[in-house]
């Protein structure tokens, strides 16, 4: 009877192995596919689309806007800038302009009424300039010195005349308020062109 119960024992651990084996492969067949990869083990997510909300900043096109905007900013100031500049040139230029007629007009009024050539002649004197140190401008330095002990303003006319000592044009330069001793030296400029030549001489001088 004993000899009929060891094929018995033998034949349960067959099974057993059996089903061991059969439950390795169920295993194995579950977690594993044709490539021989573990795709029952893990499970790779589906990316996502990331949030917005998560990033800070601006993106790529508001910043080139915004560099763009901050160029055009830079550009325009140094436009207005320029144009700055140009109409603070234009009103000194016009600011220099109008004392200078200002101070003509009263030059002009000063030698006015002067009888022959008036009181200062002693005291001027005209200094040429070569033509090509003007370029092709006539242009004279009327040499004006305060010889008193007071301070005193000149108007000097001075007269530009052809060959036959006909005046042509005249020009009225002068200076204000002289110290004793003091030196001026404006410039008496010819509209007239280089040639044919003209002579220039002091017509008046007047000290007031």
């Amino acid at each position: 009877m004993s000899a009929g119960k060891r094929p018995g024992r033998s034949g349960g651990r067959i099974a057993l192995g059996v089903c061991a084996a059969v439950g390795v492969l169920a295993l194995a067949a579950c977690s594993t596919d044709d490539s021989g990869s573990d795709s029952g083990a893990s499970v790779t997510p589906r990316p996502t689309a990331p949030n917005a909300s998560d990033f800070s900043g601006e993106p790529p096109s508001a910043l080139a806007s915004s560099a763009a905007s901050k160029k055009a900013e830079v550009k325009e100031s140094a436009s207005a800038a320029a144009e700055s500049a140009s109409e603070r040139a234009h009103d000194f230029e016009a600011s220099v302009a109008a004392d200078v007629e200002r101070n003509r007009q009263e030059f002009t009024n000063a030698l006015k009424d002067v009888d022959g050539q008036g009181n200062a002649m002693s005291d001027v004197s005209l200094t040429g300039k070569p033509l090509a140190q003007t370029n092709g401008v006539r242009a004279l330095v009327v040499n004006i010195t305060n010889k008193t002990d007071k301070t005193a303003s000149y108007a000097v006319q001075v007269d530009f005349s052809d060959s036959d000592g006909k005046v042509v044009e005249s020009k009225v330069v002068g200076a204000r308020e002289l110290e004793p001793g003091e030196k001026a030296q404006p410039l008496a400029i010819s509209s007239k062109p280089p040639e044919p030549h003209l002579t220039a001489k002091i017509a008046k001088a007047q000290r007031y």
